[in-house]
């Protein structure tokens, strides 16, 4: 049984629809209705609540709120205070427009690994906190660094609940992180795990070095492919790997902080 974990952020672009006959999300008796992490659902209700109430009354400047304008704030804000009642699918569905998740291809991996992205994927969420990639989430719209009034920062709001669950989640297991700052400081690391690992992209040319901003979440994306294919639990399965996009590690430029036992990998291609 893999001993891994792969911390996931969710995507901007969200699929549509869902199921109007999927079970409750907030029920969790029923027998087929997935949620690991169900004791988030108190803290769920209260930011969903809360940001109900924030929309209704007219006050709050929703554009800064949810960083939209025009139509697109029109859509989150009824996407929003339907909530609890809109159909539902899979967050990986949901999330399935996103860059990352469309390079990791899960349609085209095979069962094993279809499995192992399902049971080892944490997906960090505004509205949620933490998601298993096949719970059942509805259309919503919330980033984890937004302000709401009378709640504050959402990160803020998730830190003690979300660390609670993590810390215990990821406890003695190896780490794949892949969070953008914004979500990890919805997280108290207190290094239960035995080892993390980031991955940093690199092109160079020449003698130089650029780290890769733009268009990074596919190469991520097709990275969480192969640790999913290859139950990736150490670092000797990456040495002789070479990522789709051409890049190879470089161990001279990679690194280990001892602290937070923490590998920084450097991913180059030479151009």
């Amino acid at each position: 049984m893999p001993k891994f974990s792969i911390l996931l952020p969710p995507a901007e672009g969200k699929q549509e629809g869902g199921n109007p006959f999927a079970p409750d999300m907030f029920d969790y008796r029923t027998s087929n209705t997935f949620n690991y992490f169900h004791q988030l659902k108190p803290d769920r209700r209260q930011l969903i609540d809360r940001l109900h109430v924030v929309i209704k009354s007219g006050d709050a400047d929703l554009a800064k709120l949810f960083g939209l304008k025009e139509t697109a704030l029109e859509t989150a804000v009824k996407s929003n205070l339907e909530i609890y009642k809109s159909p539902l699918i899979s967050a990986l569905d949901r999330y399935a427009p996103g860059v990352m998740y469309q390079a990791m291809d899960f349609p085209g991996l095979p069962t094993g690994a279809q499995r192992r992205l399902l049971e080892e994927g944490i997906i960090f969420s505004g509205m949620f906190g933490l998601l298993r990639p096949d719970d059942l989430i509805p259309v919503y719209k919330l980033k984890m660094d937004a302000v709401i009034p009378g709640i504050g920062k959402v990160s803020d709001f998730w830190r003690e609940s979300v660390s609670k669950a993590l810390n215990e989640t990821l406890k003695d297991r190896w780490v794949w992180n892949f969070l953008p700052g914004i979500h990890e400081a919805a997280w108290t690391n207190e290094v239960t795990y035995e080892a993390m690992v980031r991955v940093k992209f690199f092109l160079q040319k020449g003698g130089v070095r650029e780290a890769v901003s733009h268009g990074v979440k596919p190469l991520r994306g097709k990275l969480v492919n192969y640790i999913v294919k290859e139950t990736v639990e150490d670092l000797d399965m990456l040495i002789d790997w070479k990522h789709p996009d051409g890049y190879v590690l470089d161990p001279s430029v990679s690194s280990f902080d001892e602290e937070s036992r923490t590998h920084i990998l450097s991913m180059v291609k030479r151009g």
